[in-house]
């Protein structure tokens, strides 16, 4: 495992760059074709409206990964994570057009546990909202 970011180098309260990931109905078919999730409420708007959902929502696990490359791309290595768990609070809904949605995603260092471990709170929002409860990383650093 290879990390750019050192231990010493951070703190509790430590920002990570904030980002922004976009997500379109493209995106929705090519992780329902590398994850196997074919459920129609990702991709049939009229399945999806049917059982109360306002729209096309992203796959609960496409989110989740999503909200994680704040921390991936900070710390340089996805291997250094080794612990990540949320709480889904609100879907993703993806307009069939040509803009889709963006995913805006912040995070903090929150605690600096043994072995040059640190624990990483992830705010992840969509249209102002927050998508994602109780997101947090158990991050390896070097």
């Amino acid at each position: 495992m290879s990390t750019q970011v050192k231990f010493t180098d951070v703190e509790v309260g430590t920002e990570l760059p904030v980002a922004t990931y976009p997500i379109d109905r493209l995106t929705l078919v090519k992780y329902a074709g590398a994850s196997g999730d074919f459920n129609t409420i990702h991709w049939n708007e009229r399945i999806a409206t049917e059982v109360g959902l306002p729209n096309v929502i992203a796959h609960g696990m496409l989110t989740m990964a999503t909200a994680v490359r704040v921390v991936t791309d900070w710390v340089g290595d996805p291997g250094a994570v080794i612990d990540y768990g949320v709480r889904f609070t609100r879907p993703v809904v993806v307009p069939n057009d040509d803009a889709g949605v963006v995913i805006e995603v912040s995070a903090k260092v929150t605690e600096l546990l043994d072995a040059n471990q640190v624990k990483v709170a992830i705010t992840a929002k969509f249209e102002g909202q927050t998508v994602l409860g109780r997101a947090q990383a158990i991050v390896q650093l070097a």
